[in-house]
């Protein structure tokens, strides 16, 4: 089994002697994030000005200006990625984390974006929606030869639309996006009026098969996904969004995944504003509380957060709000299997009955094996959420301040305003009224002929 150590240990070996000092000192700098948690906006410390977007549970690249152009520098590497406390996975990711961080810039502006790969085979990067020169499209074998371990590459175009795209290898895709090789990228519009709102934030959407008690997934799945993530992170290990009310908000998510996911937002009617192919016309939107985002697609929804309180925000299908779900568990639902469990403890104490009144564990916990999370998890101020994977909060406060993104805790319900067990007396059920009773002989009268009449 690979642990973490073995991992990086052995991302260390393929990495080591990559670059000669005199090539380093001509290479921006390749900053390096290791922690999970959400960072503050990077405000642009040159170039045009922009309205900076916030990574959940990540961060965005710094850059360098040389002679008019940006210049980012993204190292492919293994990394290992916190899911959720209590659970690492060694992935493929750039700059120490899965996703990499998110690359902004300004519609117009020249970019150039160098590559190091320290993976243990060769790779390239896909500017997932970009309109640029097919020579940087990223895919290896048509437009460029692959990056072979220890070399760099240089991407440079032109950001030449406004909008909200991705980057991922074009070179053994399936295991090397399987493995979380992915990242975010936004083009800001050249006025930072246009479509200007108040907070702005993105995430991918990704899945892993990882089996309980290992760390490593499994490239080769298919479909039977069991952890579903926002940015490789999984309820109750992904920061809530945090608003204040009245404010404008944008949330872009991109989906990586092999199924689409409709994203479901409690609390709050939203308008669809952009997409990967660019900002949808005012005339074309139309309200919704679930967008779906197929494979490969990118969506941008926008609303104001007008109403206060702790929000659910999550994937509509219900497997993809839990963790390290087993698939082949049968439905014991109805069971009594009292009489074998008291056989089993004999055998194996501190056995648990699971599964004969439904899937809740109602506060139990039962011992998992080393690296695994529960299926349902997380409390609230209410008691167990028992929620994973692609689910987190919406939190709108009226005391928020601007450009604050902590998290204010549970939210105080004004008193009255939270559903309560009823203890008095049931009203009466309601019943339908008699139905006019029709004699035998009328209902058994047939209408012939006369054809239908037409007015």
């Amino acid at each position: 089994m690979n642990n973490r150590r073995s991992f990086l240990q052995g991302a260390a070996l393929v990495g080591a002697g990559l670059v000669s000092k005199a090539g380093a000192a001509s290479l921006p700098e390749a900053p390096v994030q290791g922690t999970a948690t959400t960072a503050a906006p990077l405000l642009p410390p040159n170039g045009r000005p922009y309205n900076p977007v916030v990574t959940l549970n990540g961060w965005s690249l710094p850059w360098r200006m040389k002679d008019g152009v940006k210049e980012f520098h993204l190292v492919a590497e293994p990394v290992v990625r916190e899911l959720a406390p209590g659970m690492h996975a060694n992935l493929w990711g750039y700059n120490g984390q899965s996703p990499g961080p998110t690359i902004e810039v300004v519609e117009g502006d020249r970019v150039r974006i160098f590559v190091t790969n320290k993976l243990p085979e060769h790779t390239s990067i896909h500017w997932h929606g970009q309109i640029l020169p097919n020579g940087m499209d990223g895919i290896s074998g048509v437009t460029q030869p692959a990056i072979q371990p220890g070399k760099t590459f240089v991407y440079e175009f032109v950001a030449k639309h406004a909008g909200t795209f991705m980057y991922h290898p074009h070179a053994d895709e399936m295991t090397q996006m399987a493995m979380g090789m992915m990242g975010f990228w936004v083009t800001h519009p050249k006025d930072p009026r246009q479509h200007a709102v108040d907070r702005d934030f993105v995430f991918l959407l990704g899945a892993y098969d990882i089996e309980p008690g290992s760390y490593t997934p499994k490239v080769n799945t298919m479909l039977d996904f069991n952890l579903w993530t926002f940015n490789s992170r999984v309820f109750p290990g992904i920061d809530p969004m945090v608003v204040r009310q009245g404010e404008r908000v944008r949330i872009r998510a991109g989906n990586l995944t092999m199924t689409n996911h409709p994203i479901h937002v409690h609390g709050h009617t939203f308008e669809v504003t952009g997409t990967d192919g660019g900002w949808v016309r005012p005339g074309a939107r139309w309200p919704e509380v679930t967008t779906d985002i197929a494979v490969g697609q990118m969506r941008a929804i926008e609303f104001v957060a007008d109403n206060p309180g702790d929000w659910a925000f999550h994937c509509h299908k219900s497997h993809h709000t839990m963790n390290a779900m087993g698939h082949d568990v049968p439905t014991l639902i109805g069971v009594d299997h009292r009489g074998v469990a008291e056989k089993i403890n004999a055998l194996v104490p501190g056995y648990m009955v699971m599964g004969e009144k439904g899937g809740s564990m109602g506060g139990m916990q039962m011992a998992l094996p080393e690296n695994t999370l529960p299926m349902m998890t997380g409390k609230g101020q209410f008691g167990d959420i028992e929620m994973g994977g692609m689910f987190t909060m919406l939190k709108v406060r009226p005391d928020v301040r601007r450009g604050d993104y902590r998290d204010p805790g549970h939210y105080r319900h004004p008193k009255g305003t939270v559903a309560y067990e009823w203890k008095g007396e049931l009203p009466p059920a309601p019943t339908a009224p008699d139905a006019p009773t029709v004699p035998a002989a009328e209902a058994m009268k047939v209408r012939r002929g006369g054809g239908h009449e037409h007015h």
